[in-house]
């Protein structure tokens, strides 16, 4: 790898007329160092902007907001002008006609084992059952390891997630006593940020685990970016040319994903595969309560004439000597269960 000042020490003898011989003795490289760096400089061309329409170009420009795929498209269909995609790219950035974003100082984070996980969502559309839907992908993530879990939802509301993380503590042995979450109304009762109120069904479910949610700051979505990039490698590497009979399919994919995959694969930032750093991590966790109880949804209903009860615009049928008479419904993931009194009836 040649460096810049090598580059520019050959160009500047090349242009004092020394000769290749010269060059290479000079600075003490090769010949073919030097041959290299005046071929490559000689092909490179500057672009000129005379021969373009630049006041149509700034002017389609504000038109199209920006967007240079549309002012390619709107020269060629309104001016009869056929400028390529990366020519025109160059030209906008010749004249300086984009606006640039104001970048901020960018920090990093970095944790003890066992003090952080990250927790967040994203909708992809995959083919389950051979149909086309949206599915809510949950994911976690141990800042320390990186160690990555994910499931897939129809929805997410609090029971889903409820669901997800019971899972999630339970594949990763234990939990980290803080969890960084957005500020959806999913975890969250009122506010934002870390003074953000939990939802009092959440906190009792986090207590039980040992740890606490924690909304980052509006705005700050970086604040939990260890979660964040791990959707794009979902879906570039798990959702990419794989197909789905159903949910619990879907999610046992995606679990088995997890452990083959992206938790073995190592990682630069760490030098090592998750796995590897979860080995130092695992004896900093939370350990997992004794009994976890089941997750589920409990609501009363009222058997019908026709002997069913309502669920999810699904009907359930129940014995027939229950018509007219209230039972609670327990909806779990995957199982409905209906009570009567004391007794489980269907």
């Amino acid at each position: 790898m040649i460096s810049h000042d090598m580059k520019h020490a050959i160009l500047t003898l090349h242009q004092k007329k020394s000769k290749i011989r010269e060059i290479s003795r000079i600075l003490k490289i090769s010949r073919n160092t030097v041959r290299h760096v005046l071929r490559v400089q000689a092909k490179q061309k500057p672009l000129t902007t005379s021969r373009y329409p630049t006041a149509l170009i700034k002017e389609v420009f504000q038109l199209c907001r920006g967007n240079v795929v549309r002012v390619r498209e709107v020269l060629k269909e309104r001016n009869d002008i056929g400028i390529s995609y990366s020519t025109l790219t160059r030209l906008v950035r010749e004249m300086d006609i984009r606006e640039n974003k104001k970048k901020h100082r960018a920090g990093t984070y970095n944790f003890d084992p066992g003090v952080e996980m990250q927790h967040d969502t994203s909708p992809h559309v995959v083919i389950v059952g051979g149909g086309k839907v949206t599915a809510q992908c949950a994911s976690l993530c141990l800042s320390y390891s990186r160690r990555l879990f994910i499931q897939y939802y129809p929805r997410f509301t609090r029971f889903e997630a409820r669901i997800f993380l019971n899972e999630a503590f339970g594949f990763m042995g234990g939990a980290c006593t803080r969890c960084i979450i957005d500020n959806t109304s999913v975890i969250v009762a009122c506010g934002s940020g870390p003074d953000a109120e939990i939802a009092p069904d959440m906190k009792v479910f986090g207590n039980m685990f040992g740890m606490d949610f924690v909304p980052h700051y509006i705005k700050d979505p970086d604040r939990k970016a260890k979660v964040e990039r791990n959707f794009s490698f979902v879906e570039g590497n798990f959702l990419a040319g794989r197909t789905f009979s159903d949910w619990h399919d879907f999610n046992r994919q995606a679990r088995k994903w997890c452990e083959d995959v992206a938790n073995h694969k190592p990682k630069r930032s760490l030098g090592m595969s998750p796995d590897e750093a979860f080995l130092m991590e695992k004896a900093y966790l939370t350990p997992l309560p004794v009994y976890v109880p089941p997750v589920y949804q409990a609501v009363t209903r009222i058997v019908d004439v026709e002997s069913y009860v309502s669920l999810d615009a699904n009907k359930y049928s129940v014995p027939e000597r229950l018509i007219g008479k209230e039972v609670e419904v327990q909806k779990h993931w995957d199982l409905v269960v209906v009570y009567f009194g004391h007794e489980r009836v269907a």
